[in-house]
């Protein structure tokens, strides 16, 4: 029998998960922890290359690892912790800094866009960003990494690090491949549908995975769309009427085709109407058992620390193998 591969993945915790995360990541993660040794990551490390308030960010943490629950993350089949909570995330990268080369950092896309968003504070962690991503996923020896087009160039760091690291000092690192999903897809800002849906954007460009059935409908029903009156799906010339005929076809599992066909010679505000209508019925049993869970706090504490232990095994292997390949004195 084939051994079960190992993924990785991570999510940040600084701002509510949205309807694109859901679509894009977090109901694909459901789907593929019980054919993968899993490892899921509130990343909270990465949160903090941008200012954060304390209180909040402690709060967005439990938040986060609860809804990753909520949208089918079971913690007795995948590895869900907290980043910080392995001190490994942190030390290794320190030890693949010293093989990363600044122009691979200058290159990063993230970095420039973080740079111009937040000029006050280009400090050196959103620099060496890349390099926590990589030892997040190397300490695992992760083989597939789920992943969109915008973290491919990461992905490609990752691999160059991995490889680069294994060449001088021995074969140390799996390399990990892309996992490219063959459902969901991106969904689009509601306000800039050339825009991906990001949660670090305004309130009213996103779905919020906990947003209420009224303020769903409010959000959608000022969506952008075209000053036509034709349903149909056309990306490059109807982004905002294609952007929610997505929403359905990812949420229903219709094709854009014949959801079109269906609603042929009906208006905007119909469309509007159905798209409301989907995500409220595909959000309610997931916030139902998000309010579950973010009310047991007992349960969510205790979760949280098995699970970083569970993950602290693998990460202190890994790591004692890269100290004495570089030739750090062992600890008595």
């Amino acid at each position: 029998m084939e051994e079960k591969k190992t993924i990785f993945s991570g999510i940040q915790p600084s701002g509510g998960l949205t309807l694109g995360n859901y679509i894009g990541a977090l109901r694909n993660w459901a789907l593929l922890q019980n054919e993968y040794h899993s490892y899921y990551c509130v990343v909270n490390l990465h949160a903090v290359t941008v200012r954060q308030e304390p209180a909040a960010l402690r709060r967005r943490t439990r938040e986060t690892a609860a809804l990753l629950m909520a949208c089918g993350i079971d913690p007795n089949v995948s590895t869900l912790f907290i980043q910080s909570h392995v001190p490994e995330h942190a030390e290794l990268t320190w030890a693949l800094s010293c093989n990363t080369y600044m122009g691979e950092l200058m290159r990063m896309t993230q970095f420039k866009d973080k740079s111009a968003r937040h000029s006050d504070n280009i400090n050196a962690g959103l620099f060496t960003y890349p390099v926590l991503m990589a030892a997040d996923i190397l300490l695992y020896m992760t083989d597939l990494v789920p992943i969109g087009a915008d973290q491919k160039q990461h992905l490609e760091l990752t691999r160059d690090i991995a490889q680069r690291f294994n060449g001088v000092y021995g074969d140390v690192f799996t390399v990990p491949e892309p996992l490219i999903s063959k459902t969901g897809g991106r969904v689009m800002s509601l306000q800039e549908p050339e825009r991906k849906m990001s949660k670090s954007d305004p309130e009213d460009t996103f779905i919020s995975l906990v947003d209420d059935p009224d303020t769903i409908r409010r959000k959608i029903k000022r969506a952008v769309t075209d000053s036509e009156s034709e349903i149909r799906f056309d990306p490059e010339n109807k982004p905002g009427v294609s952007n929610l005929l997505n929403i359905i076809s990812a949420l229903t599992g219709e094709s854009t085709d014949d959801i079109c066909a269906d609603m042929a010679g009906q208006g905007y505000g119909t469309l509007k109407t159905r798209v409301a209508d989907v995500v409220i019925e595909a959000l309610a049993p997931m916030q139902a058992e998000y309010k579950r869970l973010i009310g047991d706090k007992e349960y969510l504490m205790k979760v949280q620390s098995e699970s970083a232990e569970k993950a602290a095994y693998l990460a202190q292997k890994t790591l004692r193998k890269v100290q004495k390949k570089i030739g750090f004195a062992a600890r008595l």
